[in-house]
């Protein structure tokens, strides 16, 4: 496909809506700069030749300008000079330079035509790199924030995590606690049933146990002393 087929898509490409469509911002400008540099390399290599062609259009247009004033003037010498049989070759050679002449306005008229869509297409690209060359390090500061913004998003959903399951902690350590002091309740409960039955026992058993004097006074009573 030839540049100028392609003249119409580069002059309605729009760098902000292909950036819009982008997933990751930061490569796809890249590769935006980088196909609108070759891009822009090939335009300016093919410009220069419709230029060219349009200089050597003009070249041939004022060579053809130039050939009928030429013969249009030696016709009117020739008059003036009364040589009519001279004057007629002349004007016979004008007209063929003038039919030259249509042919090389329209051609000119066509490069002149192509140049111009050459030299827009070529200005529309380099607006375009400068743009994007321009907006290159903004855009890559910017998704580089908001990438940071995420890893911060995620450290914070990680930290309420985090903060839920020190309360279950918490509660379980309540709960522990809780159950503690329940058991510690049951056992001092415990010991003081067995505390008050010790007591109890003490006291309705001391009567049968035989004191020393009450045995030492028997055995006097037994050997009668």
């Amino acid at each position: 496909m030839s540049i100028l087929s392609r003249f119409k898509d580069i002059i309605a490409a729009d760098i902000n809506a292909l950036l819009d469509k982008a997933e990751d911002p930061a490569k796809m400008i890249d590769h935006y700069l980088i196909k609108a540099k070759e891009d822009l390399a090939q335009v300016k290599k093919e410009t220069a030749a419709v230029m060219a062609e349009e200089t050597r259009a003009k070249r041939v247009l004022d060579d053809a300008k130039a050939g009928v004033k030429k013969y249009e003037d030696l016709a009117k010498k020739a008059l003036l000079a009364g040589n009519e049989g001279d004057a007629r070759v002349f004007i016979a050679r004008k007209q063929e330079l003038e039919q030259n002449l249509a042919v090389a306005e329209k051609t000119f008229g066509v490069a002149t035509s192509n140049a111009d869509k050459m030299r827009q297409m070529y200005e529309k690209l380099s607006n375009d790199v400068q743009t994007l060359q321009q907006r290159r390090a903004n855009i890559k500061a910017t998704v580089a924030v908001a990438k940071t913004q995420e890893r911060i998003n995620d450290a914070t959903a990680s930290a309420n995590s985090a903060k839920g399951s020190l309360a279950a902690f918490d509660r379980m350590e309540e709960k522990a606690q809780e159950m503690l002091d329940k058991a510690n309740a049951e056992a001092e409960l415990n010991g003081a049933v067995e505390s008050a039955t010790t007591s109890l026992e003490d006291k309705y058993g001391a009567g049968s146990v035989t004191s020393v004097d009450d045995e030492l006074a028997a055995l006097k009573a037994e050997l009668g002393l």
